[in-house]
């Protein structure tokens, strides 16, 4: 019986872990024939940040998805992941 109910619990524990996450994730995007210099030009769904946040930029319409550009390829996540909760209130949101 006890091992009956050993096996119970670890099931159980065991499941809680094939659950996704609902935590937005990071995600990688190639850039075949742009490089970070000229990211603003040819797609439009980027602005950059600011200019002391070199090859920074806002992803979308709102200021919730930042990526950062390293070579030909840009690094996405949410604010709060990249910049961490308590830096990422203070960088400034330029929704034009």
């Amino acid at each position: 019986m006890k091992m009956l109910l050993v096996l119970l619990l670890l099931s159980a524990l065991l499941g809680v872990h094939t659950v996704p996450s609902r935590r937005p994730s990071c995600y990688k995007r190639i850039l075949h024939n742009h490089s970070c210099h000229s990211i603003p030009e040819g797609m439009a769904s980027l602005r950059r940040v600011d200019e002391s946040l070199q090859d920074h930029f806002w992803e979308g319409e709102g200021c919730e998805t930042i990526c950062y550009c390293n070579f030909k390829e840009l690094l996405c996540c949410p604010k709060e992941i990249f910049f961490g909760p308590k830096i990422s209130f203070v960088i400034p949101c330029n929704s034009e």
